[in-house]
């Protein structure tokens, strides 16, 4: 059962859980997916890269994540421009080890063809505020919430707070809310931390990583 705490309570208690997450397991920029994800800064080909692993690790694990980003690589298709230069069939067979295949692979394109066709590149992403690139975000076939979020605060640095599953199980554990919506919740931990991408970005990976060793 969630207690009602007051809006200062929670504020000071999804600060205290961040640095205890801090404290037990490091900075995230020393694990797995996390280490790339939060680097920063990022260069053009590594924020192409987090939008193109955004969508390949919608409903599968992280290893096959991996195996596909690798075939990806292996035939230099590891960009924007060349996924959508490259007929869907092929895209398909390379990202199979992430499952959903033929979806994932029209996801990719229609990103693709929206950073570089519609915005004219990752460089003048930049020049679009938070909202309004979110909005164009969310308007593309596949991206929901929480992946549009994972490329605005992973690929673009901007200050949103990504939620996911784990986000509403850490929430639930530490009595942090009630409700459990998508813009509840980011709203609740927006409000309570600075607004600082670096901040955003490391305290969500802390939650995956803190979740994920559940029992």
């Amino acid at each position: 059962m969630v207690e009602d705490f007051s809006d200062n309570q929670i504020k000071r208690r999804i600060n205290r859980l961040y640095g205890d997450l801090l404290a037990k397991h490091g900075n995230p920029t020393n694990s797995g997916q996390w280490g790339f994800w939060c680097k920063r800064p990022k260069s053009a080909e590594e924020k192409e890269k987090v939008i193109i692993e955004s969508i390949l690790t919608q409903r599968t694990k992280w290893k096959n994540v991996e195996i596909a980003v690798e075939k990806l690589q292996q035939h230099d298709l590891l960009s924007l421009e060349k996924i959508l230069l490259t007929s869907a069939k092929i895209i398909e067979n390379l990202i199979k080890p992430a499952g959903f295949y033929m979806q994932k692979a029209t996801r990719l394109r229609s990103l693709a063809h929206f950073f570089i066709e519609v915005v004219g590149g990752i460089e003048k992403v930049e020049m679009i505020d938070t909202p309004e690139l979110r909005k164009k975000l969310l308007q593309i076939n596949g991206v929901g919430n929480e992946t549009a979020d994972d490329i605005l605060l992973y690929a673009f640095e901007r200050p949103v707070f990504v939620v996911d599953e784990y986000t509403r199980r850490f929430a639930i554990r530490h009595m942090l809310s009630k409700k459990l919506t998508y813009d509840y919740l980011q709203q609740l931990f927006e409000k309570a931390l600075k607004k600082d991408y670096k901040i955003y970005q490391d305290y969500h990976a802390l939650i995956v990583i803190e979740m994920k060793g559940e029992k």
